[in-house]
């Protein structure tokens, strides 16, 4: 990055900590997302003039105070809606999404499979705890069925969304997912959501200490339950790797012993699969179906972006009718006269 006189300047993670007193509660994951997120923005090479962090409502929506970059706390579920207005409009910025699981999947729920459909050139990070948390522990649109809150005080009856199904069912040309505490893990796949070009969508497994503690220690705590997916590689996983995925002939996954059913037998991951079958059916693999969780990148693949296509419908309508003229377009065609 260059400053205004032309010369190299190399930013820290200090750099992009604002002078606002970071207010979550003790232990919660979102410091743990902070801290990573804080480190990784110079990577970028951007000056903090070009960030934008825009949230909606919720815990992580206080995000943007937190980030010395540019940034707005939005309207609830409404921002992917703000967002794309400034990511078509500024294409010099970098523009990212705080989102949680009820403001993006709740309220929000149109508003994130429209971006992702259209595939503007944004970041969408939502911070999964499984929880309403800001509001103090109602269920949320990924609770487990019959979990017992303030709202459900006999056991919740819906059945949670997944949210990289969503996702991926939406047309979304990037999708992983991540974990608040795995600094190495989220590192990685904020990197490759940042040079994915159109609209990136990252679920971030986040625990709230307070109102659903745990909810993923299967995988937060049990590392050997990580299935860390890598492009062009088997799927193993576990402690020594001695378990593997297969795919079913219907498409379906199961997890293998290895040393039974062969390494050549094992699915080769493809982020790039022109269907979005392979990574939807590695959505479906949950730790209750299948005893482990996949992470990384799903699904990262070219589609002309939306920022792009409205560019050139805006350059081919300058070239046919010249310089715009505001007045004449708004007395062109049928006008009426109102009598007072």
């Amino acid at each position: 990055m260059a400053d205004g006189n032309g010369n190299l300047v190399q930013l820290t993670a200090k750099d992009f900590k604002s002078d606002q007193e970071v207010r979550w509660c003790p232990g919660c994951g979102d410091y743990a997302i902070l801290n990573v997120i804080q480190g990784f923005m110079p990577e970028l090479g951007l000056s903090r003039e070009r960030i934008v962090f825009v949230s909606g409502i919720g815990c992580a929506a206080r995000f943007p105070y937190y980030m010395q970059t540019y940034g707005m706390h939005s309207i609830h579920g409404r921002a992917p809606a703000i967002a794309t207005g400034l990511a078509v409009t500024r294409p010099d910025l970098s523009v990212w999404v705080v989102t949680g699981d009820g403001d993006s999947l709740s309220i929000g729920g149109n508003h994130l499979i429209h971006a992702l459909r259209r595939n503007v050139n944004l970041k969408i990070l939502l911070f999964n705890n499984e929880i309403y948390g800001l509001t103090k522990g109602q269920y949320s649109p990924t609770s487990k069925v019959g979990k017992v809150t303030k709202s459900t005080p006999m056991g919740s009856l819906d059945y949670p969304f997944n949210p990289l199904s969503i996702a991926i069912g939406a047309e979304a040309s990037f999708v992983a997912r991540a974990i608040d505490t795995d600094k190495k893990g989220l590192s990685e796949v904020l990197g490759a959501a940042a040079r994915h070009r159109g609209s990136a969508f990252v679920e971030i497994l986040q625990n709230c200490n307070i109102y659903n503690d745990g909810a993923f220690d299967f995988v937060r705590e049990e590392k050997g339950n990580r299935i860390y997916l890598q492009h062009g590689e088997r799927i193993r996983f576990g402690t020594e790797g001695e378990k593997g995925v297969q795919q079913y002939p219907d498409g379906s996954l199961r997890v293998v012993e290895v040393a039974e059913a062969g390494e050549n037998s094992l699915l080769v991951h493809d982020t790039g699969h022109e269907q979005a079958s392979l990574a939807f059916a590695l959505s479906r693999v949950t730790f209750e179906s299948h005893g482990a969780v996949p992470l990384g990148v799903f699904r990262s693949i070219e589609r002309p972006v939306y920022d792009d296509l409205m560019g050139e419908q805006l350059e081919a309508a300058r070239e046919r009718s010249g310089e715009g003229d505001l007045a004449a377009l708004l007395h062109s065609g049928d006008t009426w006269t109102v009598e007072a």
